[in-house]
């Protein structure tokens, strides 16, 4: 007799796709790249979407001035303790904003 398994159903989100091609890659990608070595540097995991409960903050990059958007001040200013509070207030406005399900729970981890 062979023993039936259960039968993990994972989603990747709200939305329909017209073969499981892309989900598949998808969880390759999010499952391989946990794999040490496969990212040249495993701390460039540590601040992205996820990692802490939140949202990724926002990135800057040349010029100074985009579509006439600046580059924050703080970034400019070459002190890294400014930099790390903004680049966490700017994460934490984003994930409350973008998703407040995740807002709820990293509330809730931060007590």
């Amino acid at each position: 007799m062979i023993e039936a398994r259960a039968i993990e159903e994972i989603s990747l989100g709200d939305f329909v796709l017209a073969g499981g091609e892309i989900a598949a890659m998808a969880l390759l990608e999010a499952t391989v790249r946990l794999i040490p070595g496969v990212l040249g540097d495993h701390a460039s995991t540590q601040d992205e979407s996820f990692a802490a409960g939140l949202l990724e903050y926002p990135h800057y990059t040349r010029p100074q001035l985009f579509e006439d958007r600046p580059i924050p001040d703080v970034l400019n200013g070459g002190n890294h303790s400014e930099i790390t509070k903004f680049r966490i207030a700017q994460a934490e406005r984003l994930t409350q904003e973008c998703r407040p399900d995740l807002w709820t729970l990293y509330e809730k981890t931060k007590r």
